[in-house]
C-alpha cells in the first residue's frame, strides 16, 4: 500500500509544481454537475462526496457493461459470481446496504440481499447519460437501502429541436472483444420536434465463455484454472476434462435491451416525459457454483440463473413554478422484475427451479423552492412491491415435476414505503454555505404462507412495521478560491424487507430460522472531513475525504425463543430455534484521495487511492473483521486528447487482502480464494480513440496488457486476461 499512496503524494507535488508554472495554456478542469432525479447541482455544492462519470467517459472507455464501467473508475470495487453479474461495493456496504436508482427511481426492491447482486448490468451501458455515485449514507435523500451510499444512473434523454438543431439523429455502435469473443450492437434513434421529442434505443449483447491471464501473478501462485466441467451425456452426469484450463467454461450468455422515451412540452413551462424501460437475458450460469468441489469431482451439474427480466415504464410531469414559486415533479412509475434460479446436484437429475416474480408501485412528489441566497428540497414518496416466490422441480430424463420448498414464503408477501423529506441548502456565493435535511416514514411488510405442507411450520403469516429516520448536515467552507474544507455528518437506514424473512426455509445442523416481527431497522451514521486544493488557472486539483461510520442495529442470526420456547417440530424433527435479530455493531473507517492535472497541455494526470477498514464490534468488546471490505485500490492514469484522437494509459491496482482479514462464513466467499486470502494486483491498459469522417469514431484498445491471472476480492470467478477489442461508433 504504501507505494501506491507514495505515487500518489510524488504525482500530487510533481503535477502541482508544473501546473503553476504554466498558466497560458487553454485547458482546464472542468466543473462537475451533479444530475439527480431531484436536483442538478455543482458539486462543489454538495457537502456529502460525490463522483460523476461521463457519458463522454463511458463512451471512451468503452467497456463491455455498466458493473465494468464502475469497477474501472477506481472509485467503486466490484464483486462478480459469474460473468453476467456485478455488485458493486461502496466504503464497505455492497448489495441491500447501498440504493441503486435509474432515472431517480429505485432498483431496490423488497428481494434484494445482503450477498451480492447483479442488477447493474440490467441498465445498457450505451444508453447511460451520466452516473452519479454518493458516498456514505444517503438515505435523506433517496430513503431506505443507502447506508453506505447511492449509485444514480441517468439514462439518455428524448433531446428537442432547440437542442439538437436536427429533426433526425441517431448512434450506432458495434464492438467485439476478444477475451469472450463479445460481440456487441447498439442503436439509438432520436426525433426533435419543437414540442415532441422521442428517442428509442436497442442493444445486443454476446458474450462468450472468458478467459481468463496466463501469466502468473506476482508473488501468487497459478489459480482458478477450469480443468474440468460436467457435461450430461445421454442422461448421464460426466466430469468433462477442459479442453483449455485458461477458458472458465459455462460463463457465456446473452443479454438484451430496449428503451424508449417520449417528451411533450408546452408553452408553460410544462413537461411531460414517459419512460420505458426492458432488459432481458439468456440464462447465466452461476459460475462460483459449479465449481464447487465434492471429493475428486465437481459438487453442481448444473446451476443458473433464469432471463433476469427487468421492465420500467414511468411517466413525470413537471412544471416550473407550478406555485407559490415551487418547481414541482411528479412521477408515477411501475417496474415488474423476474429472477429465477435452477439448480441440481452431480449425479442427481431432478432440476430444482426457483422462480420469484416482483412488482413495484411508486409514486414521488418533488419540490423546489429557490431564495435569493438558499433553497429547499421537499417531497413525499411510496413504494408498494409485491412478490409471487413459487418452486418445483423437473427430472431432466423422466420428466416428472414435483412441488418444492419455494425461496420466500409462497403466500402473499407485500412491503409499503411512506416518506417525506425536506432539505435546506445556502448557495455557494459567499465563504461557508450549509446543507440541512431530514426525512422519516413508516413501512409494513406483510407475509403468508399458503401451502404449509412442505414443512408444516408453526406459524402461517408474519407481519412487521417500523417507523424510519434519517438526517444529515454539512458544512462548506472556502477560504480561498483555491481551497475548499468539508464537514458533513449523515445518518442513514435500511428498513427490513422479504429477503431478511426468507432463511425461514433455510435449516442445518438441527436449526431453524424463524421470523422475528420486532427485527428493526439498520442504521448508520457516518462523519465525513474533507479538502480540496485547486491551481489559481484550474488545472490541478488535489481532493482527499476522511470518513468514519458506526453502524447499529446489524441483522445478524442468534439463538432465539418462538412462542416461549427456545426449540419447535420442524419437518419431523425437533430444532434449535434461530432469528433474525438487531444485535449487530460495527465501524468503518477509510480515505480517498485523487489528484487531476494537465501537466501540459491536453495531456491530463489522474490518480486516485481508496483504502477502507471495517470491524465488527463484539459483545466482549473486542473486534472481528467485517466482510465486505475490500483492500485499498486504485487507478493512476495518463490520457492524451487532440481534435481528432484521444490516447490514454492507465493500472488498475488491488491491495492484497489476507485471509486473517475475512469474515469466515460470510460474504466474502473464503472458499473462493487461495488459501492465504486474495493477493495483490495490478493492470495495464490502453485506449484509444479516432474521429475519422462523416460521424464515424473508431474505438480500440488493450486491457490487461501483460495477461496477468486475477481474481477480485470476494468475487467467485477470476477476471479477464489481455482483451483486446475493437469497436466502431456511427453518428448522424
Amino acid at each position: 500500500m504504501k507505494k501506491y499512496f507514495y505515487l500518489l503524494s510524488l504525482l500530487t507535488m510533481s503535477t502541482y509544481a508544473q501546473t503553476q508554472k504554466d498558466t497560458t495554456k487553454s485547458k482546464h478542469l472542468e466543473e462537475i454537475i451533479v444530475t439527480s432525479n431531484k436536483y442538478v447541482k455543482n458539486k462543489k455544492a454538495i457537502a456529502q462526496q460525490v463522483e460523476t462519470i461521463s457519458q463522454k467517459e463511458i463512451e471512451f472507455q468503452n467497456f463491455q457493461n455498466t458493473a465494468d464501467v464502475l469497477a474501472n473508475s477506481g472509485n467503486v470495487t466490484v464483486q462478480k459470481s459469474q460473468q453476467g453479474g456485478g455488485s458493486p461495493v461502496i466504503r464497505g456496504f455492497e448489495a441491500n446496504r447501498i440504493l441503486l436508482l435509474v432515472d431517480g427511481i429505485r432498483m431496490n426492491n423488497l428481494i434484494f440481499r445482503a450477498g451480492h447482486l447483479q442488477n447493474s448490468i440490467t441498465v445498457d451501458k450505451n444508453s447511460i447519460e451520466n452516473m452519479d455515485i454518493f458516498y456514505g449514507p444517503t438515505s435523506t435523500i433517496f430513503g431506505s437501502d443507502a447506508l453506505g451510499g447511492a449509485i444514480n444512473i441517468n439514462t439518455k434523454k428524448a433531446k428537442f429541436f432547440s437542442e439538437t438543431n436536427k429533426r433526425f439523429s441517431g448512434n450506432a455502435i458495434t464492438r467485439y472483444s476478444s477475451a469472450n469473443e463479445e460481440k456487441t450492437g447498439y442503436f439509438d434513434f432520436n426525433y426533435a420536434g419543437v414540442k415532441i421529442a422521442s428517442l428509442t434505443s436497442f442493444s445486443y449483447n454476446d458474450y462468450g465463455d472468458l478467459k481468463m491471464g496466463k501469466r502468473k501473478n506476482h508473488g501468487a501462485d497459478y489459480f482458478g484454472e477450469r480443468e474440468h466441467y460436467i457435461t450430461t451425456q445421454n442422461g448421464v452426469d460426466v466430469l468433462t476434462p477442459n479442453s483449455d484450463k485458461y477458458v472458465q467454461k459455462n460463463t457465456a450468455f446473452k443479454q438484451y435491451n430496449f428503451m424508449q422515451k417520449l417528451s411533450y412540452k408546452q408553452d408553460n413551462g410544462t413537461l411531460h416525459n414517459l419512460n420505458l424501460q426492458y432488459s432481458t437475458t439468456s440464462d447465466i450460469p452461476r459460475y462460483d457454483r459449479l465449481t464447487d468441489p465434492n471429493g475428486s469431482g465437481l459438487r453442481n451439474a448444473e446451476w443458473f440463473y433464469g432471463p433476469q427480466k427487468r421492465l420500467l415504464s414511468a411517466y413525470t410531469f413537471s412544471k416550473d413554478k407550478a406555485f407559490i414559486g415551487n418547481d414541482l415533479k411528479l412521477t408515477a412509475s411501475y417496474q415488474n422484475v423476474e429472477e429465477s434460479r435452477h439448480n441440481r446436484r452431480f449425479g442427481n437429475y431432478n432440476l430444482q427451479n426457483r422462480i420469484e416474480k416482483v412488482n413495484v408501485f411508486a409514486l414521488n412528489a418533488d419540490l423546489k423552492k429557490e431564495f435569493t441566497n438558499s433553497d429547499v428540497l421537499y417531497g413525499i414518496e411510496a413504494y408498494y412491491d409485491d412478490l409471487n416466490s413459487t418452486a418445483y422441480s423437473n427430472n431432466i430424463n423422466t420428466g416428472e415435476i414435483k412441488d418444492i420448498d419455494t425461496r420466500y414464503p409462497n403466500g402473499k408477501n407485500n412491503m409499503l414505503r411512506t416518506d417525506a423529506y425536506v432539505t435546506y441548502s445556502t448557495k455557494n456565493n459567499e465563504k461557508t454555505s450549509w446543507n440541512i435535511g431530514a426525512r422519516g416514514g413508516y413501512v409494513t411488510l406483510k407475509s403468508t404462507i399458503a401451502d404449509n405442507s412442505i414443512f408444516e411450520l408453526p406459524f402461517t403469516s408474519v407481519n412487521q412495521s417500523n417507523f424510519t429516520y434519517s438526517a444529515t448536515t454539512g458544512i462548506i467552507h472556502n477560504p480561498s478560491k483555491n481551497v475548499r474544507l468539508v464537514a458533513n455528518i449523515s445518518s442513514g437506514f435500511r428498513a427490513p424487507n422479504i429477503d431478511d424473512l426468507a432463511k425461514i426455509f433455510e435449516s442445518g445442523n438441527g436449526s431453524v430460522i424463524v421470523p422475528n416481527k420486532d427485527l428493526k431497522p439498520e442504521k448508520t451514521v457516518t462523519t465525513d472531513l474533507g479538502f480540496t486544493v485547486k491551481s489559481n488557472n484550474r488545472r490541478f486539483q488535489f481532493e482527499n475525504t476522511y470518513f468514519y461510520t458506526r453502524m447499529f442495529d446489524a441483522i445478524v442470526t442468534d439463538t432465539y425463543t418462538f412462542n416461549g420456547a427456545s426449540t419447535i417440530v420442524y419437518d419431523g424433527s425437533t430444532s434449535q430455534v434461530l432469528a433474525n435479530q438487531n444485535k449487530g455493531k460495527a465501524f468503518i473507517t477509510g480515505l480517498s484521495s485523487s489528484v487531476k492535472a494537465y501537466v501540459i497541455d491536453n495531456v491530463l494526470v489522474t490518480a486516485n487511492f481508496n483504502y477502507t477498514l471495517g470491524r465488527i464490534v463484539n459483545e466482549d468488546h473486542t473486534y472481528s473483521p467485517l466482510d465486505h471490505i475490500a483492500p485499498y485500490y486504485g487507478k493512476i492514469g495518463v490520457n492524451y486528447e487532440h481534435k481528432f484522437f484521444t490516447l490514454e494509459g492507465y493500472m488498475l491496482y488491488n491491495g492484497k487482502k489476507d485471509i486473517s482479514d475475512y469474515l469466515l462464513n460470510g460474504e466474502d466467499n473464503e472458499q473462493y480464494a487461495p488459501k492465504g486470502g486474495m493477493p495483490a494486483w495490478e493492470t495495464y491498459n490502453f485506449k484509444a480513440s479516432s474521429k475519422s469522417f462523416f460521424g464515424v469514431t473508431l474505438y480500440a484498445g488493450v486491457e490487461n496488457i501483460l495477461d496477468t491471472q486475477y481474481r477480485t476480492f470476494s468475487s467467485g470467478m477470476n477476471s479477464a486476461g489481455r482483451n483486446i477489442y475493437g469497436g466502431l461508433k456511427y453518428s448522424f
